[in-house]
C-alpha cells in the first residue's frame, strides 16, 4: 500500500471505510501544495474538492462585514480537514481557506464523492456522520470567535 492509501485509509474520516468505498476515493485523491498567502478557496466560491491537510498551517477567515478586516476562526494543521461544502446544498465553500505556511495535503474530489453518495446510501451515510463531526468543531470555533459575545451589555438596554 502508498503513502497516499495508507495516509486516507488511516485517516478518522475514513478509517474503517468499506475497502471498495476506500479504493474509489483513493483513485480520485492527489497530492498538492500551497505556498504561504496563497487562497486556496474564497467564501461563497463553489465547493468542489476538500482537502487532508498532511503539513503546514491554513487558517479559516471570514469577513463579517466589508469595512472590517477578516478574523480568523480555526487554524489547520497535519491531519485536519479542509473543505465540506462540496456535501451540503448550495454546494459553496463557508470560509477563505488561506496558507499561512507552506503546506502540502491531498486534494480529494468531492464531486464525485457526492455522485457517488446519492448513488450508494449507505457511503452517504457513513461520509455524513463522519463529517458533521468536522461540522461541530467549526460551529464551535465560530462561536469562540464570534465577537459579539464578548460585548457586555447592561441589563436596562
Amino acid at each position: 500500500m502508498g503513502k497516499l492509501e495508507t495516509m486516507i485509509s488511516e485517516h478518522y474520516c475514513f478509517k474503517g471505510l468499506d475497502q471498495n468505498y476506500l479504493d474509489m476515493i483513493i483513485e480520485k485523491a492527489s497530492n498538492v501544495s500551497f505556498d504561504t498567502g496563497e487562497l486556496i478557496f474564497g467564501e461563497n466560491e463553489k465547493a468542489e474538492k476538500f482537502y487532508i491537510i498532511q503539513e503546514g498551517i491554513v487558517a479559516l477567515e471570514t469577513t463579517l462585514t466589508p469595512d472590517r478586516d477578516p478574523i480568523t476562526i480555526q487554524m489547520l494543521g497535519e491531519g485536519d480537514i479542509l473543505g465540506w461544502g462540496w456535501l451540503f446544498p448550495p454546494y459553496k465553500a463557508h470560509f477563505d481557506a488561506k496558507v499561512v505556511a507552506p503546506t502540502q495535503a491531498v486534494s480529494l474530489d468531492g464531486n464525485f464523492l457526492l455522485t457517488k453518495c446519492e448513488e450508494d446510501h449507505d457511503l452517504g451515510y457513513e461520509l455524513l456522520k463522519r463529517f458533521t463531526y468536522i461540522m461541530q468543531q467549526r460551529l464551535q470555533a465560530v462561536r469562540l470567535q464570534n465577537p459579539n459575545m464578548y460585548v457586555v451589555k447592561s441589563k436596562s438596554e
